[in-house]
């Protein structure tokens, strides 16, 4: 029986393309790395993570960076944005409302993969 949602995989001609940016410029944590495969995310058992690799089918960017997009959670979304707007970091959808619950900005990665950030906030 499937019980939750583990975690999602981002393929990479190259990690070294996409690790600086998640940890470095986004700030999240890795967990694990080897040569080739890292994870990130936090220590506790059961928590989602998201996994960064080297893959021998992927090559150069992501030509469809809609199909699929990673979400992450902001606790303070306008400060999130706003550091990572200084930084260079690309969005294509700064800071909306959707709906009186859920606030999401939409960036680009190195390869172009789509991130999202999401702030849920519940009246």
């Amino acid at each position: 029986m499937i019980t939750q949602f583990a975690g999602a995989s981002i393929w990479s001609e190259d990690l070294n393309q996409l690790l600086p940016f998640y940890r470095d410029i986004l700030g999240l944590t890795v967990t694990m790395e080897t040569p080739g495969y890292a994870i990130l995310g936090n220590d506790q058992a059961g928590s989602a993570v998201l996994a960064l690799g080297t893959h021998s089918e992927v090559h150069g960017r992501n030509s469809d960076p809609a199909r699929h997009m990673v979400a992450l959670s902001s606790d303070d979304l306008a400060a999130d944005w706003k550091r990572l707007k200084g930084a260079g970091v690309e969005f294509i959808e700064d800071p909306t409302d959707y709906g009186s619950d859920m606030t999401i900005a939409t960036l680009k990665d190195p390869e172009g993969n789509l991130i999202q950030l999401w702030h849920y906030h519940p009246g």
